[in-house]
């Protein structure tokens, strides 16, 4: 083997890359740890109080749980800034963690759509031209069918074929957009403008739920665009109250413009808002021994000063003039250079201060000391500095229906320009309607050398000092802007006048309960499915095996160090894609193995019988790995969510599997050899396993092709009568996963619910007698938050009664608090149900058509591709018919959904790996005995390859296998769909595809020898 010291080399840098890669996730253990010991300690105290002893068991256990998960709070939020690991502080560490999916840790994935006909129709000025509704009523149905491309492009398509030749400038030419859209502006120009203001008007929906879900106190939440579609994904962990989550993110945005005070003049107030809180809290102290201070009721605002009190006096290391200036102690009053700062802002605050700060400010006590008219808003963003500190500005309210004086809805327009004069600093100019330019020129001339805040969702975005009064509605907003904040806040001020509201299309709710049973089922059939690799690759390879699996267990770290690196989401799907992974690494080291006993066979020596092996294994190892890579790739691209999570999964276990099955197994090898140690590849009892066939394979051809049409026919027959079973995410509509605190019967279930959502409703027993699953359509259509807490509380109030404990309305649909009720959700649109299925169709065909053409160019042949896509033709259609004939008859669910999808693309991939190992063995044996007659080298190589066909599909078979029996209900269906797979894969290769490839062998190759006699006729 040469360059084995580069290669070496390679292995150890990539496996200390990896270690550290997952040290940042060991490292957070370890401070999490700390925190809950720092809690456990705090509760360990509390328990020690003789008032703690005298209240009711039920209190403890609440008051416990709420204490030790507010010292765990405040544990890590004061060492988020503080270096932990290396140079990186706990946030940098936390945030280079391996990231787990809200199947595994619970939590929220909500999928919002930007409103964009709103926008459009608000660009007209809400034109009522006939055309127009026709137009937009047009886009609107494509949009449901499934249309690719995004809402301005269907709408221009749509007015084409409406109104063919018309101008748009007549509708969207209105007194506002009069200097950007003249008469005779074009089309074209004019949907440009159209697709700026989409743009600007989608960016500004994702600030805005990126800023809302920042003030929710969400843990390592994710929100991304999903390319041009108007669609943003907010995956929230941890979440337990939904129904506040989808008001909050479903809220319209509210855009003000604030007259400020200064800051000298709110100080006097806060000194003596300082003192009031002091006596207060002295006042609470006594309190907080009292058992009603301890029980911590919800919902009295009283309640949560006590405690803060109670955590002040509890600790060690609190000051004097903390004590003395509570106020002061967490909000650091503005000062420049030992004097009040100018302007609005009033006081910096750590964001874990915050909360805390607006409980204090918001008693009745304080508020009586502060002036009547002001309101104190946060600024959206930290300090640039730290990045934990926020602003508090002072906003004077005093307008008689304290409101303010001027509103989002009069900007015209709003863009970034540079400073041409003053060094290329970006400025915002903004534009008004003419009554908008009336009061901004009253208010801007009122508060010449004061401050106008700028205010969105009660957050303070900027605070421009006005110089000089500002007439006829245009200004330019300057400040300490980088290019992409003057973006932002330009995107924020044309908010108020472009109303694209956001709306909840596809929704997906996991209790952490359930999280934890995914974690658990999911590692544990891991861990059972790779420690019976392990135990079988020993067994049947005897040293090579031990080799095998210190190279699986490699590449377990080469994987886990990838996926951390790259910040992909393990996720349940994730896991089966590791377990996949692990197959296919087997299929590797098998192939490898039973080459080598090959080569030993044939009298070689060892040395030269390891060489020659690799070398030979090699175009079927990288074969079988392409085909299931492009799969894997196709579901990338087309697959979202835990499915992208499986195939990500999936790609990069591939590639560190070809890496260790080649290279980490050949230096073991290697090295044994160099120090003349013996090396065995069998034992006595797998020596000749499947050595010495003569099976006669394509003797009885015509029975497997009778035997396959009938299976066909069988399966095809049950699709167009019986039908499937629909995932939400194909059909659209709502799904709950129940848990009741007994057992229940389903059809009672079934009735209950039935009644209330008038018929239309799927219930199924979901891992055992006392979880359901409820699909159901109701109210789909209706995508408003309302819909969906009428459609929640109707559910509520159908089930109620199977419970033996009685649940509230918010028990019940809490995910968090308690056990039993709602512990996952589902909700998928229609639109976005159409998209999926559109997706799935693109992703299936182009498997197909990839794999053709890779297989027909690998082989150089069209009938070699011709024989891989009946194989994989075949394969889908065994586990669709599968599914079609035994869903509601099994005691688990088969539903086609985005992760049967994932399976089927998995199947067409494997379903090729396992026959380029045969239609490579065939190509060899052309090629070392080119006059042997076809039928023969066919026959030989089946025969050859007999022994890896069946431990490959053996050992893959059984890591599935273990992930349908204890990978838990929610992927048994996916494990069960790629088991049946797995399980037909051998068969069609070696009986169909293989026999097929000799059909069209001996057609073509007849059609050419008919042709040579004719041709020695005619001479």
């Amino acid at each position: 083997m040469q360059s084995k010291g580069a290669i070496w080399l390679v292995a150890i840098l990539i496996t200390v890359a990896c270690l550290y890669q997952l040290s940042f996730t060991a490292v957070t253990q370890i401070q999490e740890n700390k925190a809950a010991g720092y809690a456990e300690k705090a509760i360990v105290e509390i328990q020690k109080t003789p008032e703690y002893q005298n209240i009711s068991e039920f209190d403890q256990a609440f008051f416990l749980d709420s204490l030790r998960n507010a010292k765990e709070s405040y544990y890590i939020d004061s060492i988020t800034p503080e270096k932990v690991y290396l140079w990186y502080t706990y946030k940098e560490v936390k945030e280079r963690e391996i990231s787990l999916g809200l199947d595994l840790r619970g939590g929220m994935n909500v999928m919002m759509e930007v409103k964009l006909e709103n926008l459009i129709r608000a660009l007209t000025d809400y034109s009522q031209d006939p055309i127009f509704d026709q137009a937009i009523e047009l886009t609107n149905q494509k949009v449901k069918e499934g249309a690719r491309g995004n809402y301005v492009d269907l709408f221009a398509a749509s007015w084409e074929e409406i109104a063919p030749g018309e101008r748009l400038s007549r509708i969207f030419g209105t007194y506002d957009m009069r200097e950007r859209i003249k008469p005779e502006t074009s089309n074209e120009e004019i949907l440009r403008i159209i697709s700026t203001e989409a743009e600007s008007a989608m960016a500004n929906s994702f600030n805005v739920l990126r800023n809302r879900i920042d003030r929710f106190g969400v843990t390592q939440p994710n929100i991304q665009r999903l390319g041009t579609t108007g669609r943003i994904l907010v995956e929230l962990p941890g979440i337990k109250e939904p129904e506040r989550v989808r008001k909050l993110l479903q809220g319209t945005a509210s855009l003000e413009f604030w007259e400020t005070y200064e800051n000298s003049e709110v100080y006097p107030a806060l000194e003596e808002a300082n003192r009031i809180l002091r006596d207060y809290l002295d006042d609470m102290k006594p309190a907080a021994t009292e058992e009603d201070s301890l029980t911590a009721e919800a919902g009295e605002e009283n309640d949560l000063l006590a405690q803060l009190a109670k955590e002040d006096s509890l600790s060690e290391d609190l000051t004097a003039w903390a004590q003395q200036n509570p106020l002061f102690n967490v909000l650091n009053p503005s000062v420049y250079e030992g004097q009040l700062a100018p302007g609005p802002c009033v006081g910096r605050a750590h964001y874990r201060d915050t909360a805390m700060i607006n409980t204090w400010l918001n008693l009745p006590q304080v508020q009586a000391a502060l002036p009547a008219d002001v309101r104190l808003l946060w600024s959206v963003k930290p300090d640039k500095v730290n990045q934990v500190y926020y602003e508090l500005v002072a906003i004077k309210a005093n307008t008689r229906d304290g409101r303010a004086p001027l509103d989002g809805g009069v900007v015209t327009d709003a863009n970034k320009q540079f400073d041409q004069t003053g060094g290329g600093f970006p400025s915002v100019d903004m534009g008004m309607n003419a009554e908008g330019a009336r009061i901004w020129a009253r208010m801007t001339a009122d508060n010449i050398g004061k401050c106008i805040a700028i205010v969105l969702d009660d957050m303070v975005y900027s605070y421009p000092r006005v110089s000089v009064e500002i007439t006829g509605g245009r200004s330019s907003i300057t400040g300490d802007f980088t290019s992409d904040e003057a973006d932002d806040l330009a995107n924020v001020l044309k908010s108020g006048k472009l109303p694209a509201p956001t709306t909840i299309v596809q929704e997906s709710i996991v209790g952490p309960s359930l999280g934890t049973r995914s974690i658990n089922a999911g590692m544990g059939s891991f861990l059972i499915a790779f420690l019976l690799v392990l135990a079988y690759m020993i067994f049947f390879y005897n040293r090579s095996g031990v080799y095998a699996s210190v190279a699986l267990l490699t590449n377990l770290l080469f994987l886990f160090g990838a996926l951390v690196s790259f910040g992909a989401v393990l996720t349940l799907p994730g896991i089966a894609g590791i377990v996949l992974t692990l197959g296919m690494a087997v299929d590797a080291n098998v192939i490898i193995n039973e080459r080598i006993k090959e080569e030993l066979r044939t009298g070689k020596a060892i040395r030269l019988a390891i060489a020659d092996g690799y070398k030979n294994a090699y175009s079927a190892i990288l074969d079988g790995n392409i085909t299931t890579m492009i799969t894997g790739i196709v579901l990338i691209f087309f697959g979202s969510g835990p499915v992208k999570g499986f195939a990500t999964t999936l790609v990069i276990g591939l590639v560190t599997s070809l890496f260790t099955s080649i290279f980490i197994t050949r230096l073991l090898i290697e090295r044994r050899l160099t120090k003349n140690k013996p090396i065995s590849f069998d034992n006595r009892i797998t020596r000749n396993f499947l050595t010495n066939t003569k099976i006669k394979f394509l003797e009885y051809r015509k029975y497997y092709y009778i035997a396959a049409i009938a299976i066909s026919l069988i399966g095809l027959v049950f699709m167009f009568t019986k039908g499937f079973t629909y995932g939400v995410d194909f059909t659209g509509g709502r799904t709950y996963v129940l848990r009741f605190d007994q057992e229940v019967s389903s059809e009672a279930v079934r009735e209950k619910v039935t009644e209330a959502f008038q018929g239309g409703v799927e219930v199924k027993e979901f891992g055992g007698k006392s979880q359901m699953r409820v699909t159901t359509r109701y109210m789909i259509q209706d995508e408003s938050a309302e819909a969906d807490a009428m459609v929640d509380e109707m559910l509520y109030n159908a089930v109620k009664e199977f419970f033996v404990t009685p649940l509230t309305l918010e028990d019940f649909l809490s995910t968090l608090e308690n056990p039993n009720g709602v512990i996952s959700s589902e909700k998928v649109g229609p639109t976005v149900a159409s998209d999926i299925q559109r997706d799935a169709a693109i992703a299936i065909l182009l498997s197909c058509v990839a794999i053709f053409l890779y297989i027909a160019a690998r082989f150089r042949n069209w009938s070699w591709g011709i024989g891989g896509l009946i194989s994989l033709i075949f394969n889908t259609l065994f586990v669709v018919s599968f599914f079609s004939i035994f869903t509601g008859v099994l005691p688990f669910t088969l539903d086609i959904d985005q992760q049967f999808i994932a399976a089927i693309l998995t199947i067409i991939g494997y379903s090729l790996n396992d026959t380029v190992v045969i239609f490579d063995r065939i190509r060899e044996y052309r090629t070392l005995y080119p006059k042997r007659d076809i039928w023969e080298n066919i026959n030989e190589a089946l025969n050859s390859t007999l022994s890896r066909t069946v431990n490959t599909s053996a050992t893959t078979l059984v890591v599935l296998l273990a992930i349908a029996i204890f990978g838990g209900e929610v992927i048994r269906g996916f494990a069960v769909a790629l088991a049946i797979g797995v399980a037909i894969c051998p068969f069609t290769s070696v009986l169909v595809s293989t026999p097929i490839v000799y059909e069209l062998w001996k057609r073509r190759h007849g059609r050419e020898e008919k042709k040579a006699m004719k041709g020695k006729t005619a001479r």
